[in-house]
């Protein structure tokens, strides 16, 4: 079997589509997770989800932009320590289609599979276990941390799997000791390359599953003109901190 880890595709429809057209070129790919923080950032809320919730051999999770979002949609106000993104997230929030709400509303916030006697867990990011059903508004995921491994076994050491596949913090991680792997293959939607990573984990030639994370071209100054053109509320900061220049 092989697997296909996505995370953060935050409303780049443009990326996720360069990304599932290698996939289904390859012919390869059995099942994709997705880890979560779908929307919010990029500017295509409903059609990043649309093409996600078509297939039906991806699996879901929520990220902290999306329980955000989804909390404002509540009534249940927002967290915190987002509320320099609050103005972003309501223009989202407005945009979000009642059908894809109720599907982002069912999904968990880890899954699990085992395969070929390697377990892997797919997470967000690290949630200690007193706050797995925590509110986001509790602030439940943990701090970023940089990554080194670390920081990666202070994080997950105790979760029971032999991979542990997450997102949230934007750059690649592969680390790995005796015990586990650690992958986080990037932030497919959001980087100041012009490519969008994700990662692929092969069961199918070695006694030990292969990882390797991939990059796939896209039309970025197409995505980066929807922002003009549907005037996503603070885009010039998103663009200096996550998309352009240094």
């Amino acid at each position: 079997m092989k697997l296909a880890i996505l995370t953060d595709i935050h409303g780049n429809e443009l990326a996720l589509q360069a990304v599932l057209e290698e996939i289904d070129a390859r012919g390869d790919i059995e099942e994709i997770w997705c880890l979560g923080d779908m929307i919010a950032m990029g500017p295509d809320t409903n059609e990043v989800l649309d093409l996600l919730f078509a297939r039906p051999t991806i699996r879901m999770i929520t990220g902290n932009h999306d329980e955000a979002i989804l909390s404002l949609i509540a009534g249940e106000g927002h967290p915190e320590t987002y509320k320099h993104t609050r103005e972003h997230h309501e223009w989202v929030a407005k945009r979000l289609s009642k059908e894809n709400t109720d599907k982002l509303k069912s999904l968990p916030r880890m899954i699990e599979k085992e395969i070929n006697e390697t377990r892997i867990i797919g997470i967000h990011y690290h949630i200690e276990l007193n706050k797995r059903n925590a509110h986001i508004n509790d602030e439940p995921f943990h701090s970023i941390l940089e990554p080194t491994l670390h920081n990666m076994e202070k994080m997950f050491a105790n979760y029971p799997a032999d991979i542990i596949c997450f997102g949230h913090h934007h750059p690649e991680h592969l680390f790995k000791n005796e015990q586990q792997i650690y992958l986080n293959p990037g932030a497919l939607g959001v980087s100041k390359e012009n490519t969008a990573p994700y990662a692929i984990i092969d069961f199918t030639k070695e006694k030990q599953p292969v990882i390797e994370i991939h990059h796939v071209p896209y039309n970025k100054k197409s995505f980066l003109q929807r922002f003009e053109t549907l005037q996503v509320p603070q885009r010039e900061i998103m663009f200096k901190l996550f998309y352009v220049g240094e």
